[in-house]
């Protein structure tokens, strides 16, 4: 249920996605292997499918959304692989992927520097990755403005705000936060930069 009201909300906000595909698409070769950690209903992939020849796949450690999100790929016409799996003991060989985006998702982890370990270890040499995520620092201000943007009906804005208010910012990490579990993973240069009210936190190992 959970994940259906995710996918209707975050479906909203579509623009979003095919923006940051875009943008993705922009610094990627046609060709590269590109892994989403925790996709969700699996939106950025299916809009980074539509750019271009990547390999992509998508790790969710949820049965419903990998449904969800490759019923949307099969209508899309696009291909993308979505898998059930655990950002903290990923199905994959070494060195595998030229690309890894971590959106909205990082926060949830229960192992987070396992998560980041796992990361870097995929990961081919000289790839690249990027975690989009909320800065626990950010104001309710702030996040009740971007709600507002969301184009969310009354009732949907209400229950967004709540949950930003009493479980997202909670669960959120501040920059020397990220920076001491970055430290404990195989990565060659690391950069934070605040985003709205988020992070991108981009990786190169």
């Amino acid at each position: 249920m959970v994940a259906k009201w995710y996918t209707t909300n975050t479906g909203k906000s579509l623009d979003e996605f095919a923006k940051l595909a875009r943008r993705i698409a922009n610094q990627l070769p046609r060709g590269s292997t590109v892994l989403e950690v925790a996709p969700g209903p699996g939106y950025f992939c299916i809009e980074l499918a539509k750019l271009g020849s990547y390999a992509i796949i998508g790790l969710d450690i949820s049965h419903t959304f990998v449904e969800i999100a490759s019923k949307k790929a099969a209508e899309a016409g696009v291909q993308v692989d979505f898998q059930q799996g655990n950002a903290s003991s990923m199905p994959f060989t070494n060195d595998t992927f030229d690309f890894l985006l971590c959106r909205a998702a990082f926060k949830n982890f229960a192992q987070p520097v396992r998560a980041l370990q796992e990361m870097s270890r995929v990961l081919k040499p000289g790839g690249r990755g990027l975690i989009i995520d909320l800065r626990k620092d950010a104001s309710m201000e702030s996040i009740n403005h971007e709600v507002e943007s969301m184009g969310l009906g009354t009732v949907n804005k209400v229950l967004t705000k709540l949950a930003f208010r009493t479980m997202l910012l909670k669960s959120a990490y501040t920059r020397p936060q990220f920076h001491q579990m970055l430290s404990q993973a195989d990565f060659r240069n690391v950069d934070i930069q605040e985003a709205g009210i988020g992070f991108e936190i981009s990786m190169t190992k």
